[in-house]
């Protein structure tokens, strides 16, 4: 069954979120009678130009891509108004889509939009709440990540792998546009769930990933002239899922917002070097963690609502 046929039978029951900085809406329906997330997404402008490294096209077929043209107001030297733009599926969609389907009730805390807390997770917090959490969390529910590791799911999409991890463009990415780049990094070591379970052990292994990374995604995007200075990489702190997994952004790119600020993003050289500063051989588990969480969020209602900052 295609996609397409799954988002024509989607049936709108609320709006889980609204983000205009992204430009995207986030929408909780039905289909066939079981919950269903999807989310829009605006698309770029650079589907226009045939050439991410070129505006050419933009200079000379802007009165084609451009129609209906109101003008709002001018002033002086400003004028603004809106337009309608040209649209094609294959060159310049106007918008992208995410589904999921069937969506749990965790899929749908995580997308709904919710107040949001600093909280001061202690190591004794995490055995106490988080920890048991975490093992809830494993099994059927990363599937889907095992099927990516081992199964051979969404083999055509992989951009590199090697015996220690896996590279592929994360479904937010368009895997057209360079300056928006966002790929996910999973490693095959399923003990580690998240950096709670990093220590001083596995520096080594942590570089070995970083510089591979940083080597690799620069070959595989030469045309771009995409340089290992141009990527930012981090982890998350509570992650989506709990499989260890490195996020990898064109540091040009700032469209993500929440997703990569203080008290959800830890850099990966930061967390290289917090390891080799500490002196808890124990590494991560026994830090305080300071992050944000959402009311929605079963972590809150578990216990760590007590743990506010």
């Amino acid at each position: 069954m295609s996609s397409g046929n799954l988002v024509e039978r989607f049936k709108y029951i609320k709006t889980l979120d609204e983000d205009l900085l992204e430009k995207k809406i986030v929408l909780l329906g039905s289909i066939d009678g079981e919950n269903a997330i999807l989310t829009l997404e605006k698309t770029f402008f650079n589907n226009i130009t045939g050439d991410n490294n070129s505006n050419s096209n933009i200079t000379s077929d802007i009165h084609n891509y451009l129609s209906e043209i109101n003008t709002i107001a001018n002033n002086d030297v400003y004028t603004w108004g809106t337009s309608l733009s040209k649209q094609d599926l294959k060159v310049n969609p106007g918008c992208k889509f995410n589904l999921i389907y069937p969506a749990t009730e965790i899929h749908i805390r995580k997308y709904e939009n919710s107040v949001l807390h600093m909280i001061k997770e202690t190591p004794e917090a995490y055995n106490k709440i988080v920890k048991p959490y975490i093992k809830t969390m494993k099994g059927d529910r990363i599937q889907w990540v095992k099927n990516i590791l081992f199964n051979g799911a969404e083999s055509d999409r992989i951009l590199f792998k090697n015996n220690d991890y896996i590279i592929l463009p994360d479904m937010k990415w368009d895997g057209k546009n360079i300056n928006s780049l966002y790929c996910c990094c999973i490693v095959y070591d399923e003990l580690i769930s998240s950096i709670r379970d990093l220590n001083k052990s596995k520096i080594n292994y942590l570089e070995k990933i970083r510089d591979s990374i940083l080597i690799e995604l620069p070959k595989i995007y030469k045309k771009f002239n995409l340089k290992s200075s141009n990527l930012r990489l981090y982890v998350h702190y509570q992650p989506s899922y709990y499989h260890f997994h490195i996020h990898v952004v064109n540091v040009n790119f700032l469209g993500l917002a929440n997703s990569m600020i203080s008290g959800k993003a830890i850099l990966l050289d930061d967390i290289i070097d917090n390891l080799r500063c500490m002196e808890d051989s124990r590494g991560y588990s026994q830090k305080v963690i300071t992050y944000q969480l959402k009311e929605t969020h079963k972590l809150w209602e578990l216990g760590l609502k007590d743990y506010v900052q």
